[in-house]
């Protein structure tokens, strides 16, 4: 009996070292697949607090709280099965769809650069103010966490395949663990992050009312410092946007078969990771870098060629509206004349009818018991009749 316990419990303790073990590395992919996924996390943690500028403070936590749920619906309900059906029976499909990926956070990267230097003008449409009442207030709140959550797929969306190639040769039970504990990290430190840099300026004009001049100096500080932030985060966001899918394009087409751009990258970060105790972080840099310069080109041509079509597009809906306003401004004109001729030809039956009308009216008022007034216009005829 003895011999069997200490049989379970040795069972037992194997069970728990293997259960850290797995543990250990759930917690090591799910670190590597982070890290990989920084530069989206940024730009999503810049975008999401620009969705609840000018809503009623009070709201500002409530909304986040549902983008953060929707943004967990999307990782782990939605996208989370597809890829990870797609990593199983068609794990070549993965690298080109994290190329179409890698290319649009180039894009978007791009287009934020063209924002700030005015070439395009920027496509945001502007919040409008509800002023009817709390229905309208809710459906206003209701679109902002819709068009939130919308936004936050495409870039859960980039999180997870790029979460995912980062542990491809995972089994998949453990793929399936590191993806949500990846989706509930990020989502969590992501959303977390944006409620604090949104409270930031009420936390701040909270400590500026205190008593001590060292906590209302520090309030004051926190309210100004809230829009650099924003600013800097966006900075950050878009460089970061451009350096990942730099990146992901640098190392897709060299799994695709096209070495030239990697190998290049990869001699220019040789003599530099040969350098004692900091070779590592300078080849890192000089891969950022260039990931960087490749997103920036990727994404300009890229935004260059949506920027034309759509251009080309707006042409020639225009062009259709002007031909569409000159043949309607032309066409009425027969309707209108037509309308005038009946207009007159009821004018001329209306003063034909107009002395018969009149004479009916006289002779009924002969029959009357006295003479008829001299109201009529036509006085020959009165004059007869009396």
């Amino acid at each position: 009996m003895a011999g069997g316990l200490f049989a379970l419990l040795d069972d037992v303790a194997a069970l728990v070292k293997l259960s850290a073990a797995s543990l250990d590395d759930v917690a090591a992919g799910a670190s590597r697949a982070s890290i990989k996924a920084a530069g989206v996390v940024v730009d999503d943690a810049a975008v999401t607090p620009k969705f609840v500028e000018g809503v009623d403070p009070k709201r500002e936590l409530p909304i986040i709280k549902r983008i953060a749920l929707g943004s967990l619906v999307n990782k782990i309900l939605v996208i989370l099965p597809i890829i990870l059906l797609l990593s199983q029976f068609l794990p070549w499909l993965l690298t080109p769809l994290l190329m179409v990926g890698g290319t649009y956070l180039c894009f978007e990267g791009a287009e934020k650069i063209f924002e700030k230097l005015g070439w395009i003008k920027h496509h945001e449409e502007p919040k409008k103010e509800s002023k009817h009442g709390k229905k309208n207030d809710s459906d206003a709140e209701k679109k902002i966490v819709r068009s939130a959550i919308t936004t936050d797929f495409v870039l859960s969306c980039e999180i997870m395949v790029i979460a995912l190639n980062e542990i491809a040769g995972e089994a998949l039970l453990s793929r399936a663990i590191i993806l949500v504990v990846v989706a509930l990290g990020i989502t969590v430190g992501v959303y977390g992050t944006v409620a604090l840099i949104v409270k930031m300026d009420d936390i701040g004009l909270r400590m500026a009312k205190k008593d001590k001049p060292g906590t209302q100096k520090f309030g004051r500080f926190l309210v100004k410092a809230m829009p650099k932030l924003l600013a800097g985060l966006s900075v950050i966001g878009t460089f970061a946007m451009l350096w990942v899918g730099g990146h992901i394009i640098l190392v897709g087409t060299d799994e695709l078969g096209f070495h030239a751009l990697y190998d290049f990258v990869h001699h220019l970060e040789e003599p530099v990771a040969a350098i004692a105790g900091v070779g590592g972080f300078l080849g890192w840099l000089v891969n950022t870098f260039f990931s960087l310069i490749l997103g920036a080109i990727w994404g300009g041509i890229v935004a260059g060629i949506a920027i034309g079509f759509t251009a080309l597009l707006k042409s020639g809906n225009k062009d259709d509206k002007d031909t569409t306003g000159q043949t309607n401004e032309e066409m009425p004109a027969k309707p209108h004349a037509e309308k005038d001729d009946a207009e007159a030809a009821a004018d001329a039956s209306s003063t034909a009818d107009a002395p018969s009308s009149a004479e009916h009216g006289a002779g009924s008022a002969d029959h009357g018991a006295g003479p008829k007034p001299n109201y009529a216009p036509n006085p020959g005829k009165d004059s007869s009749g009396s």
